[in-house]
């Protein structure tokens, strides 16, 4: 069995409590983390989770892997203990990654594991494949209800007035190293595509804040030698509107693929 800690208590870690409550194969949820943990241990017994409620201080020596569901800050605090006992840590605050990059020398120091699930993009396993070739250009274009971007440091820095739009507004254009900056809590998306593909650097994203969609659109264009793509996926989202449903379910897929017996997709 592996043991499973989830570190915040979220849309997304909510979702992943209960799913692993329910049962996974191999995998056994020892302990949760949370900002108020008083209130976490209400919240669980409401989903019906057994397990001990620890600060984010006391995780590692409870569990074999965390997964991270947290303000994207918090990162270090929760990975860092994980990585110098040669563990792995689920991170889905993907844009931390380009801030704390002592972390990925952390993790190959002491032989640990960073890994980013797809989570609410689709394509990566594809994008991946191209860059053992050469990616010419990757795009990604993402539209959310303006709801979804509210609070945003872009969004507050540029002064844009979010409410009341009628049209499709731009109100980001730029690379996947500015776009998580601007937006740390809502274009995760647009780094993982990046670490997939030819770095942050050379991935172009815009950013539309879009009244007509009800649903978090991604679209990826990406020419290559080897293939040219073009994708889209439309996510439902959660509670949170920065997140969207599929983001926990896509943690509960990468988990349940550690102990399977046929695996699909790299």
């Amino acid at each position: 069995m592996t043991r499973v800690a989830v570190a915040g208590l979220g849309a997304v870690g909510r979702v992943l409590v209960t799913r692993l409550t329910q049962g996974v194969p191999g995998i056994e949820l020892t302990a949760v983390s949370a900002r108020d943990l008083v209130r976490a241990q209400e919240t669980l017994r409401q989903l019906g989770a057994d397990v001990p409620v620890r600060d984010i201080a006391e995780l590692e020596p409870l569990a074999d892997l965390v997964v991270e569901c947290a303000p994207a800050h918090l990162l270090p605090a929760i990975a860092e203990p994980f990585l110098r006992e040669g563990k792995e840590v689920v991170v889905l605050s993907a844009g931390a990654l380009l801030e704390y990059t002592h972390l990925v020398d952390l993790a190959e120091a002491h032989g640990g594991r960073i890994s980013v699930p797809t989570g609410a993009l689709v394509g990566l396993d594809a994008v991946a494949a191209a860059a053992e070739g050469s990616i010419t250009s990757l795009h990604l274009t993402t539209r959310k209800p303006p709801a979804g971007l509210v609070g945003a440091p872009g969004i507050e820095e540029s002064g844009i007035d979010l409410e009341g739009l009628s049209e499709p507004l731009l109100v980001f254009s730029g690379t996947a190293r500015e776009v998580a900056r601007g937006f740390p809590a809502n274009l995760n998306v647009a780094v993982a595509l990046s670490l997939a593909g030819p770095g942050p650097d050379r991935t172009e994203v815009e950013v539309w804040a879009d009244p007509g969609v009800t649903k978090n659109t991604h679209t990826i264009v990406m020419k290559s030698d080897v293939a040219d793509l073009t994708m889209t996926i439309e996510n439902v989202p959660s509670e949170n509107p920065r997140t969207g449903l599929i983001t926990a379910l896509s943690v509960i897929s990468m988990l349940r693929k550690r102990n399977a017996s046929v695996r699909v997709g790299s």
